[in-house]
């Protein structure tokens, strides 16, 4: 019995956290302008293609690039994480975007980090459109690459829809979860 009560009590706390974390991302005075999402996308792919060359490959092969340069992300048993970005083709922005998630398990902590999402195939960019939202772990394929991968990966052996990158991870939480995250198109003010 109380072994039930504390699942419900977890779960009733998680779907909350869900929901200041959806309030918040939503809430327009919080949300960034168009122009500093742009300046901060610029300067995280900036900073990806120095520091990992697969990545900068990738991006030339890619039909178009989803940055979030700026994620939050903290957790005391419960978590929750958002954050804004921009989706590119080629040098011009055509979209901004959103992520979101809430998650509950054993963990605490602070963290920020960002992630790329290279789109590869013309498909997995209509499911992003078309979808209403996306939730990494439905639709189309998605692979992280982590330092291991990217040396292996060449421009002749891609074969998922979509790649991710994860870069500039600061703050004291173990790991990083990108499955979950909920990722849905916004209109910010100019």
């Amino acid at each position: 019995m109380l072994k039930r009560l504390a699942i419900v009590a977890l779960l009733q706390i998680a779907l909350g956290s869900a929901l200041s974390v959806r309030v918040f991302a939503q809430a327009s005075p919080l949300a960034p302008k168009a122009s500093e999402i742009d300046q901060n996308v610029t300067a995280a792919l900036r900073e990806l293609y120095l520091q990992n060359e697969a990545a900068k490959d990738l991006g030339v092969k890619a039909k178009a690039v989803l940055v979030f340069p700026d994620i939050k992300k903290a957790a005391f048993i419960v978590g929750a994480q958002y954050g804004y970005g921009a989706l590119r083709k080629g040098a011009s922005t055509v979209g901004y975007y959103r992520t979101g998630a809430a998650s509950y398990g054993l963990q605490a902590g602070v963290k920020k980090f960002g992630y790329a999402l290279f789109f590869m195939t013309d498909s997995a960019l209509t499911y992003l459109d078309k979808s209403g939202g996306w939730a990494i772990g439905t639709g189309p394929s998605i692979v992280v690459v982590d330092q291991g991968a990217a040396r292996s990966l060449t421009t002749t052996n891609l074969r998922s829809d979509v790649y991710a990158f994860v870069f500039s991870q600061q703050g004291l939480m173990g790991g990083i979860g990108l499955e979950g995250s909920k990722i849905t198109k916004i209109t910010p003010s100019e």
